[in-house]
Parts: structure tokens; C-alpha cells; sequence
């Protein structure tokens, strides 16, 4: 990887906005964060840290949001954050350059109240969901030669969220979205291949009481784990498998408070 201008002293990053990281080969890690001055920076590993071990890699920009990164395959990174304001920006590694420049952004319209959540669940695909200024849940997607609906049009998933969303896919034409309602409880929509489930704009309750966004993760084929903090700060787990279908109730409590 070229390495673009670093700052001349390692990077401080802004202690209220975690940063965000990806791999997408064995070995190969690379992590996303806001500085002080609201720029994104890079780093990456892989053998060694580049572009080394203190400094980071500048992408300029300003932003409002944690940054989200995916990888859809070998040496491509896209990354989505709000900017000062509130739109969606994108910017991506090709493998040989950032695009559509070091420091430039291209702008995917929309206005936001929270980080999205971005997943890909094939090559050339590309999936990003985020709350709207209502707080109900908007979608966007890349298949490969342009987005969709639009450039800068959003999908409407309806819903009212208290929550930035969690997005998972566990295989192609699958996606399973995760938030908080108002009521602090759990909610999930499903992209089964044709349509969403429970309908376009409609949410499968989960149950739970919830004080922080939730996390998703698949690591095989029909097999879906959800971690949420409930009110008493302990962390709660529920799962869905194609044998026993999902949980009903929330497991915890293992030891620790968050």
C-alpha cells in the first residue's frame, strides 16, 4: 500500500469516538479513527505496522460519526461516516489507491442522526443502513455498477430507533438489521433474497430492555448472535440457528458491568 502524508507526531485520537477496524485477508488488519481535528486516519498491520508503529496514514475529511468499514474481498476497504453535515460520505481502497482521492469523499445524499452500519455479502456488494433525523431506519446499496435507489436516495425501512443500527449478513442476498426502539427493547428486519421481512417497514420484537447498541455477528450459515447491555450494565446474549430457530429469552448474566 502507497503510504499518503502522515502527520509529522502519532495520531491522538479523539477519546469520546472509538475507531474502527477491519481485515480482510489472514494477517491483515486495518483500523479507522477520528483525530482531534475530526479527519479520518489510518493504520494498518501486516507483519508490521504501517506506516509505522506510532504514525498514522491522513484521509482528511471532517466528520460527525464514528467511521464504518467493510471489505467485500482482497485488498478493498470502503468506509462511511456522516460529515459536518449529516449526509453520508464514502470513501474506498481499490488496491492500489483511495478513491475517488486521498482526502476526497464521495457524497451518498441522505441526513442522519446516527453511525451507520455497513455489510457486504458478495463481491461488488455493498449494503449501508443509518437513522434518518425521524429515526426510523434508511437503506442504501451498491451492486456492483451503481447505487441504489439512487446517487443520493435512500430506501425508508420505517421503524422509530433509539439506537444506531447493527447490520450482519450470514450469507449471499441475506442481511439481518438489529436497534433499539424507543422503548428500549430489541427489534429485527431480515433481507431474505426478495423481500423484507416481517414487511418493508415492519420489525420483529426481541424482547429485552437495553441501554446500548447492539452487536451482531455470524459466523456460519443460519446462525445469528445478538450482545446487548441491559439496564443493569450486564451484557446479554440471545441466538438464532436453523435447528432451534431463535431464542426466546435473553441470557446473562456473565460476570462484569459495562
Amino acid at each position: 500500500m502507497r503510504v499518503a502524508a502522515t502527520t509529522p507526531q502519532a495520531l491522538e485520537l479523539l477519546h469520546s469516538i472509538a475507531a474502527t477496524a477491519i481485515s480482510w485477508s489472514s494477517g491483515r488488519l486495518d483500523v479507522f479513527g477520528l483525530g482531534t481535528n475530526n479527519a479520518l486516519y489510518h493504520k494498518w498491520y501486516q507483519r508490521q505496522w504501517g506506516p509505522s508503529q506510532n504514525d498514522w496514514e491522513y484521509l482528511g475529511g471532517t466528520f460527525s460519526s464514528q467511521p464504518t468499514a467493510v471489505s467485500w474481498g482482497d485488498d478493498r476497504i470502503d468506509i462511511f461516516g456522516l460529515g459536518t453535515n449529516n449526509q453520508m460520505y464514502h470513501k474506498y481502497w481499490d488496491g492500489s489507491a483511495w478513491g475517488p482521492s486521498t482526502t476526497g469523499y464521495e457524497n451518498l445524499g441522505g441526513v442522519f442522526s446516527s453511525r451507520p452500519s455497513a455489510v457486504s455479502w458478495a463481491e461488488n456488494r455493498l449494503d449501508i443502513f443509518g437513522l434518518g433525523t425521524n429515526n426510523q431506519m434508511y437503506h442504501k446499496w451498491w451492486n456492483g455498477a451503481r447505487w441504489g435507489p439512487s446517487q443520493t436516495d435512500w430506501e425508508n425501512l420505517g421503524g422509530v430507533f433509539s439506537s444506531p443500527p447493527s447490520a450482519v449478513s450470514w450469507g449471499p442476498n441475506r442481511i439481518d438489521i438489529f436497534g433499539l426502539g424507543t422503548d428500549n427493547r430489541m427489534y429485527h428486519k431480515w433481507w431474505d433474497g426478495s423481500r423484507w421481512g416481517p414487511s418493508q417497514t415492519g420489525w420483529e420484537n426481541l424482547g429485552g430492555v437495553f441501554n446500548s447498541q447492539p452487536v451482531a455477528v455470524a459466523w456460519s450459515a443460519n446462525r445469528l448472535d445478538i450482545f446487548g447491555v441491559g439496564t443493569d450494565n450486564a451484557l446479554y446474549h440471545k441466538w438464532w440457528d436453523d435447528l432451534d430457530g431463535v431464542v426466546d429469552d435473553w441470557v446473562g448474566k456473565p460476570r462484569g458491568a459495562f
